[in-house]
């Protein structure tokens, strides 16, 4: 996955709690064999009107977001069922981080693993954003993992907090098995002293 250190981007408030998956990428688009295509998609109920023509009222929509990057959300988003289509989507749409009071477990997991930054602030916090991107005036936010903040440049400057884990993950654009594989030879060194009796897996599948 790609990498993300630093990222300074376009902010456009979705003023929504409680977005679920199937807002996020509505069931008929699930039949869709593998990562690719669902950017189009995103939103589809919200940025469609029942003609297929664009809803010039949906956020995403408005002219003055196009190229956003850092989607400023409401509470609990991505609750629902945990399909990993819905940051799949995101991020082709071109969304690298959602800012946000809290996120469903398993969507905020599926973030991670696919290289979207679900970043948690209070709610007074998402309060201030959310007033700054509305004005649509090009309001962009800055996100650096290298002390885990959001910043702008009008002063605000906080803290938000990220297992060091999936930090790591995201700064060198590996998931669990691409951050394993990086010690391939030590893996291989270890399995060939161990004893013939025991099970092994091959490296690779081969």
């Amino acid at each position: 996955m790609e990498a993300f250190v630093k990222h300074t981007g376009l902010a456009v408030p979705l003023d929504r709690a409680n977005v679920d998956t199937d807002q996020i990428i509505p069931k008929q688009f699930l039949k869709r064999i593998g990562r690719t295509g669902f950017g189009d998609v995103l939103f589809y109920d919200w940025r469609y009107l029942a003609d297929g023509r664009p809803n010039p009222d949906f956020v995403l929509n408005r002219p003055e977001y196009a190229g956003a990057s850092v989607l400023i959300a409401g509470r609990n988003f991505g609750s629902g069922s945990s399909r990993e289509h819905a940051p799949w989507a995101l991020r082709e749409f071109g969304i690298r981080a959602v800012i946000a009071p809290s996120f469903a477990d398993i969507f905020r997991n599926n973030c991670l693993r696919n290289g979207l930054v679900p970043v948690v602030v209070p709610e007074d916090v998402l309060a201030l954003l959310m007033e700054r991107a509305a004005v649509g005036t090009g309001y962009k936010v800055t996100i650096d993992l290298a002390d885990c903040s959001v910043r702008d440049d009008q002063g605000l400057n906080i803290r938000f907090e990220l297992d060091g884990f999936w930090r790591q993950c995201l700064m060198q654009g590996a998931d669990e098995i691409e951050l394993a594989l990086k010690h391939r030879d030590a893996i291989e060194a270890y399995e060939a002293r161990r004893p013939d009796w025991l099970p092994a897996i091959p490296l690779g599948g081969a």
